[in-house]
């Protein structure tokens, strides 16, 4: 599936984003690698929805924003996009950084919104339960440690070795540490507000994921009402690249059964 890359301006922010397929709004919100690589999913996603793939403000192509300092200036940036574009009866899906602001997102304005699905979501605390702290290791380390696989993590490694220079690279860890430095990849007031999500929501996380721990995925399962939770067998913290096809199909099943 092709996709084109659009931008946007959104009070005075230049908003880079991927656009691809036809059907009903999707739209994709990214990790803290931003869309490196780029997320498997999206291509057969696109096959039946529309999918919006966005550039967080100082990650990738987008420019970064001095007045946009926290997750909740992110999520109501991402609520000025949907309306800015007119998007209507939206999937929203996000993964880790991405998860979380869909989080916030949903907890402030569902007007627009048709589904949630959250992929290894940052967002809340489990007392007693550590996530890896991406700040305190090197970047060929956290790459390794997203794959369950261990051929994959290497080959990752190797790239994030290749790659942990490079401008994007650096520009990511730079957005992704302005967002989840204090506290780590954590709200402490979002579980409280957690009962106003009313959406479809599904919950999807590998069974291994040395990032953030499943108990979290189930954790969110048992403060999100209705929710459904999806534990991908032999998959870590990238379930939607490593295991495509599985998250893929449960985000397609998901959906098509509301």
């Amino acid at each position: 599936m092709s996709f084109s890359r659009t931008t946007v301006e959104i009070r005075g922010c230049k908003l880079s984003f991927a656009r691809g397929g036809q059907g009903a709004p999707l739209l994709y919100l990214h990790g803290t690698d931003g869309l490196a690589p780029w997320p498997a999913i999206l291509d057969p996603l696109a096959h039946r929805f529309d999918v919006l793939a966005p550039d967080h403000p100082g990650f990738g192509n987008s420019e970064a924003a001095e007045w946009i300092e926290d997750i909740s200036d992110l999520a109501y940036f991402c609520l000025d996009f949907i309306e800015v574009l007119a998007l209507r009866n939206i999937h929203l899906v996000g993964h880790f950084l991405g998860g979380w602001i869909a989080l916030e997102m949903a907890v402030r304005s569902a007007q627009n919104l048709r589904s949630l699905t959250l992929i290894s979501a940052a967002g809340i605390r489990v007392k007693g339960v550590p996530k890896a702290d991406l700040f305190m290791l090197d970047p060929e380390e956290v790459a390794r440690l997203c794959y369950a696989d261990s051929q994959r993590g290497e080959e990752a490694e190797q790239r994030a070795a290749a790659e942990k220079y490079e401008d994007t690279a650096i520009r990511n860890r730079i957005a992704s540490a302005r967002f989840g430095w204090q506290p780590r990849f954590f709200n402490p007031r979002l579980a409280r507000w957690l009962h106003r999500i009313k959406l479809p929501t599904q919950i999807i996380w590998g069974d291994r994921d040395c990032i953030i721990p499943p108990i979290y995925g189930e954790t969110l399962h048992g403060l999100i009402a209705g929710s459904q939770l999806t534990m991908i067998e032999n998959a870590g913290h990238l379930p939607h690249v490593e295991c495509a096809d599985a998250v893929s199909s449960a985000i397609e099943s998901f959906i098509a059964g509301r």
